[in-house]
C-alpha cells in the first residue's frame, strides 16, 4: 500500500523545480508509505510522478517507484495490490516477458505493455489507484479499482493538473488555491460524507470507482476523458440476467469456495498479517476462513468499550477462542476515544462525520503494533442484505405504499408532534406496519425517522429519506444548491427490482465507496497499515448478485446464506445475537465531556461571522439535544466535524500524520 501524487504542467520549469514540488507533494503522504520515497520527472513533457512506499510484497529495492515498464513506454505510480499477479506473471513469462523483481507493480506494467490498458485491467483482481504516464502518446491515465477501495483525487489549479491519493497532496502544490464548494457541503450535511465525484473544494474531484480518467499532455483546462472498465450496475444487471438456480447447499458450497479463495489471495504478504475481529458475522467469517488456511494462529484485533451497549469485544473474544486465533483486545476509555477527535481533520482532509471513524482508527492503531496488513469484513452488509434499513425499509414501504400520500402526510405531522418518550399505546397502534423491535431502542429517533419517510412519494425518495441527515441541507448552507448524486440521478437507478435489492445496489455505488471504504482507508493508512477487503473481490460481488434475495433474507433473518457458511466454522450459539454497529456514545458525550468543545464550534456569533451556515436551525437542534427534548447527535456531529475541519484548514498547514502507536 502506498501514496501517489503528481502533476502535469507543460512549461512548468526545470527538472530541479519540478522535482522539488513533486517531492513536497509525495512527502505529505509519508504516513501512507513510510518505507521508501521516489520521484520521476520529464520536464520536457511537464509530467511529475511522486510515490511513498509501504513495502508489502517484494521488500527489495526492485519494488521502488515510480517504476518504468520494460519496454520503456510507461511510467507508473501505483497504490494497492494486484492479488492475482502470480498468475498474470506466469502468463507473461510464457509470452517472453522477463522480470527484475517480484512486485505486482512490475507485473501490471508488463500486462499493460502486452495487452493494453483496458484489457490488462479486465484481467486484474485487486484494489488499486494509480497514475500511468504513456510516453509515446503523452497521455496521463488515472485509474481506480472496481469497487473504490483505494482513493484518487484530481483537479486543475490554473494551468497545472494535480492528482494524488489524498487531498493533502494536491494542496501541497503551490499552484493550489482551492475554495470551499458550498454545494458539496450541502451534500455532506445530507449524507455525513461527500459523494463522489465531488469534494469539499470546488474544481477538485474524485476518480469514480472502476474508471479511467485520461488527460492529454498538450491540452489545458479541460476535464479528463472518463471511461469505465467495470461498473457495479453492469455487473448487477449481468448477474440478475443469469440467476443462480442451484439448491441452498450448492449456493453455500459455491460461496465457501469463492470466499475462501478471495481470502487466500489477500493473505499474500512478505510482512506480518492479521485481521479485524468484531465478533459479528462478516469479520468472523473472514477470520474463520483465514484460520482454516493458516498453519499458525491468525493475529486478530478488537476494540472494547466499558459501555455495554457499545461493546462487542466479549463476542469477538469468544469467536477468537473458538477459532484459536492469537487475539489482542484493548478496552478504550472515553478519554482515549475522544483524544482521536482532534486528529480527524488531518486524517480525512475534508469533512467526514461517520462517528465509527473513531473506533476504526483505534483498532487500526492497535493492529499496527503487531502487523502491517489486516483483513476486514467490510462489504458483507451490502452484498448479503445486512443493514436494518433493508428490512425496515422493505416492510414499511410495502405496508405504506397503498396509503394515499395525503393520508401519509397527515400521519407524518402527527408523529412529528409526539413527545420524546411516546407511550405504549402509540407503539401498539403502529405495530402492524412497523418491524419488530422498533420501539425497543431509541424510540424518539425511530419516530422522527418514520415521520420523515412517511412523506416519501416514490421508493427511491423513501430510501433517500432513510439515509438522510439534514433534510433541508441546502437551506442550512448559505448560497448552496444540491447537485445530482448516485442517489438522485434517475439514470443510475436500478429499476424493476425488489426494493431491498435496489437499496443494496444504491449503497454499493454510494455509501460503500464514499463512506465505509473512505473510513477504512484513512483510518488504516493514517497509521501505515494496509487493510484488505475480501468481500469486495469482484468475482464474489458478481456471485452474490446472482443469488436470489430469498437466500439473503429468510425467515426474518439477514445474511441468511452467509450465516449458513459461518456455522460451518463457528457454532450458532456464538453468533445468535442482534446486530450491533461499530459506534461510540456521541449522544451522551455531546451532553457531557464534549459539551464545551461543541459549544465553542456551534457558537451563534461564530457561525454568523463565518457566513457558511444559517445558525438558527443548528442552534435549535443543539438546544433541544442538550435539554433531552430531541436526539440530534447525527445532525450535530455533521456540523461539528465540518467546523473542526474548517478550523484546522484555516491554519493553512498540512502537517504530516504521526498517529502510530
Amino acid at each position: 500500500m502506498c501514496g501517489i501524487s503528481g502533476f502535469l504542467a507543460p512549461g512548468f520549469g526545470s527538472s530541479h523545480e519540478m522535482r522539488e514540488v513533486a517531492t513536497e507533494m509525495a512527502n505529505s503522504l509519508s504516513h501512507r508509505g513510510p518505507d521508501d520515497a521516489g520521484v520521476w520527472v520529464d520536464a520536457q513533457a511537464g509530467i511529475a510522478l511522486g510515490h511513498r512506499r509501504l513495502a508489502i510484497v517484494d521488500l527489495s529495492p526492485e519494488g521502488h517507484q515510480p517504476m518504468g515498464s520494460g519496454c520503456g513506454r510507461y511510467m507508473i505510480a501505483f497504490n494497492g495490490e494486484i492479488y492475482n499477479f502470480p498468475a498474470l506473471r506466469e502468463q507473461l513469462e510464457s509470452s517472453g516477458h522477463r522480470f527484475r523483481g517480484r512486485s505486482d507493480t512490475e507485473v501490471l506494467l508488463s500486462s499493460i505493455s502486452e495487452w493494453g490498458l483496458l484489457p490488462a485491467l479486465e484481467r486484474t483482481n485487486g484494489m488499486f489507484a494509480f497514475a500511468l504516464w504513456d510516453r509515446q502518446e503523452r497521455q496521463l491515465h488515472l485509474v481506480r479499482d472496481r469497487m473504490g477501495e483505494k482513493p484518487l483525487y484530481y483537479g486543475w489549479a490554473g494551468r497545472t493538473f494535480l492528482f494524488g491519493s489524498e487531498l493533502k497532496a494536491l494542496l501541497a502544490n503551490p499552484a493550489a488555491d482551492p475554495e470551499i464548494d458550498r454545494d458539496a457541503l450541502a451534500l455532506y450535511l445530507r449524507h455525513n460524507y461527500i459523494p463522489a465525484p465531488y469534494t469539499i473544494y470546488r474544481g477538485f474531484q474524485k476518480v469514480l470507482p472502476g474508471t479511467i480518467a485520461t488527460i492529454r499532455g498538450r491540452e489545458h483546462s479541460r476535464e479528463p476523458e472518463v471511461r469505465p472498465f467495470w461498473s457495479l450496475r453492469g455487473a448487477v444487471e449481468r448477474s440478475l440476467a443469469d440467476p443462480f438456480k442451484g439448491s441452498d447447499q450448492e449456493a453455500i458450497d459455491g460461496l465457501d469456495e469463492l470466499l475462501r479463495d478471495a481470502v487466500k489471495m489477500r493473505m499474500q504478504a512478505d510482512v506480518p498479517l492479521g485481521a479485524f475481529l468484531s465478533g459479528g458475522i462478516d469479520s468472523s467469517t473472514i477470520v474463520a476462513l483465514m484460520q482454516a488456511q493458516s498453519e499458525r494462529p491468525v493475529q486478530t484485533f478488537s476494540i472494547g468499550f466499558h459501555e455495554s451497549e457499545y461493546n462487542e469485544a466479549t463476542h469477538a473474544k469468544a469467536v477468537a477462542r473458538h477459532l484459536g486465533t492469537d487475539h489482542t483486545e484493548l478496552y478504550v476509555t472515553p478519554e482515549e476515544a475522544m483524544a482521536v477527535i482532534p486528529k480527524l481533520p488531518t486524517l480525512y482532509d475534508e469533512p467526514f462525520s461517520d462517528s465509527s471513524q473513531i473506533p476504526t482508527f483505534l483498532v487500526s492503531q492497535l493492529a499496527r503494533r503487531k502487523v502491517t496488513v489486516t483483513l476486514s469484513g467490510d462489504g458483507g452488509d451490502e452484498l448479503f442484505a445486512g443493514y436494518d434499513r433493508y428490512h425496515f425499509g422493505r416492510r414499511v414501504w410495502n405496508n405504506l405504499a397503498w396509503i394515499s400520500r395525503s393520508l401519509r402526510m397527515s400521519g407524518s405531522r402527527i408523529l412529528a408532534r409526539l413527545p420524546a418518550q411516546p407511550g405504549k399505546a402509540v407503539f401498539q397502534l403502529l405495530s402492524p406496519i412497523l418491524p419488530g423491535g422498533l420501539g425497543q431502542r431509541n424510540p424518539f429517533e425511530k419516530f422522527q425517522r418514520l415521520s420523515e419517510i412517511l412523506q416519501a412519494e416514490f421508493p427511491e425518495t423513501f430510501y433517500l429519506s432513510m439515509v438522510t441527515h439534514w433534510k433541508e441541507c441546502a437551506s442550512v448552507v448559505r448560497n448552496a444548491s444540491e447537485p445530482l448524486t448516485a442517489l438522485t440521478d434517475h439514470t443510475r437507478w436500478l429499476h424493476g427490482r425488489d426494493f431491498a435489492e435496489h437499496m443494496m445496489y444504491l449503497d454499493g455505488i454510494s455509501y460503500l465507496p464514499d463512506d465505509i471504504l473512505v473510513k477504512v482507508d484513512r483510518a488504516s493508512m493514517g497509521v501505515s497499515l494496509e487493510a484488505r477487503v475480501p468481500f469486495l473481490d469482484h468475482r464474489l460481488v458478481e456471485y452474490a448478485w446472482r443469488l436470489p434475495l430469498g437466500m439473503k433474507i429468510r425467515d426474518g433473518k439477514a445474511k441468511w446464506i452467509l450465516q449458513q457458511l459461518l456455522h460451518r466454522y463457528v457454532p450458532r450459539h456464538l453468533m445468535d445475537r442482534p446486530k450491533m454497529g461499530f459506534a461510540v456514545p456521541i449522544v451522551s458525550w455531546l451532553r457531557g465531556p464534549l459539551r464545551e468543545w461543541a459549544e465553542s464550534l456551534l457558537d451563534e456569533q461564530r457561525l454568523e461571522a463565518e457566513g457558511i451556515f444559517d445558525p438558527a436551525p443548528i442552534r435549535e437542534k443543539w438546544t433541544e439535544h442538550l435539554s433531552g427534548r430531541g436526539n440530534w447527535h447525527f445532525y450535530l456531529w455533521d456540523v461539528l466535524m465540518f467546523q473542526a475541519w474548517l478550523e484546522h484548514s484555516r491554519t493553512k498547514k498540512t502537517p504530516s500524520l504521526s498517529f502510530r502507536a
